[in-house]
């Protein structure tokens, strides 16, 4: 099982370009299971990658005497490993009373970065699994997203890297067994509060029982499927925007012919947009489905007098036979 575990690892790895030898790789560590065995893979590899390790951990103080029981915890694993670390102790005021998943997420992610520049290191490694990939790919579809929201979680993003992310929870529970590796666990993943706590608690039991036993597996799967086509559906939507007169001044203003961006096939025209919208606001947040059809049903529209649309601080202007965004 341990063999095996690494090597699925080392290779998921390798076809994913994940590191390289002498990377510096700062380890997320909550303490729980997941963090736990990505933390003992990567000092299994130390020696033949030589790499540097540093764990972060964040202490949201939401569980009380859990939250420093899990602070400890991990500082005990560190020591063990000879592997130095860094704390946040995240203030009650920065959280607020009711932090919700996506705040907490950005104040561990910034923290990550924060340190990452500090200690000049070049990788962030964090634990998302097979089972948070089917989870998050049902939360996307529920939500309602496109295909780039459908390609869930990345194996790499910029500096963040998700070694574990084809590797089962059953797996990983598995291999920490067999090490006899010890590990904390989030008695709030039990309830039911947010939503990818319901799927995972509630709907994906009853999709394993009722319809598809593999289906972590199935969704994970799509999710990688889902990735390659929308990235060579980008690639292609980027190479054609010359073909619609794409211009970008130097005040930040993006401008398009419409007659020649219609006579483009609309899925050309979602990623053209998307691109565009992600060059002038350096992400996708907060853009819709919707958004990038309100774009479409202007860029089609015969009226003569000029049309206006304003929404998530992008700003869209026809005049004319040309469509004009800014920020």
């Amino acid at each position: 099982m341990r063999k095996n575990l690494i090597k699925n690892i080392q290779n998921f790895a390798f076809q994913h370009e994940l590191w390289n030898k002498n990377s510096k790789i700062l380890v997320g560590v909550s303490g729980g299971p997941d963090s736990v065995c990505l933390l003992s893979v990567l000092v299994t590899l130390q020696k033949k990658y030589n790499f540097k390790i540093h764990v972060a951990h964040v202490n949201y103080g939401l569980r009380k005497k859990d939250s420093d029981v899990d602070e400890n915890f991990v500082k005990l694993l560190c020591e063990k490993n000879n592997l130095d670390f860094t704390i946040l102790n995240v203030s009650k005021k920065e959280l607020g009373n009711n932090p919700s998943e996506n705040k907490m997420r950005d104040v561990r992610y910034n923290f990550f970065e924060k340190t990452r520049r500090q200690l000049e290191f070049n990788l962030i490694a964090v634990a998302h699994n097979q089972d948070d990939q089917a989870e998050t790919m049902l939360m996307r579809i529920i939500r309602g997203s496109g295909l780039q929201g459908l390609r869930a979680i990345q194996p790499k993003l910029g500096v963040i890297i998700r070694p574990l992310l084809e590797t089962s929870r059953k797996d990983i529970v598995a291999y920490l067994k067999q090490e006899k590796l010890s590990y904390r666990i989030d008695k709030t993943n039990k309830e039911s509060v947010f939503l990818r706590n319901k799927i995972r608690n509630k709907l994906i039991p009853y999709l394993e029982k009722n319809y598809n036993p593999k289906i972590k597996q199935t969704l994970s799967s799509n999710a990688s499927i889902i990735s390659c086509d929308y990235d060579a559906l980008s690639k292609s939507a980027q190479k054609k925007l010359p073909s619609i007169s794409f211009e970008l001044s130097k005040k930040n203003v993006a401008s398009f012919d419409c007659q020649k961006f219609n006579q483009l096939h609309i899925a050309f025209q979602r990623q053209i947009l998307r691109i565009i919208i992600e060059t002038l606001k350096s992400d996708l947040k907060k853009i819709e489905n919707r958004h990038i059809e309100e774009i479409i049903k202007i860029s089609k529209s015969t009226k003569k007098k000029s049309q206006l649309a304003d929404f998530k601080g992008l700003k869209i202007k026809r005049k004319g036979a040309k469509i004009y965004m800014k920020v």
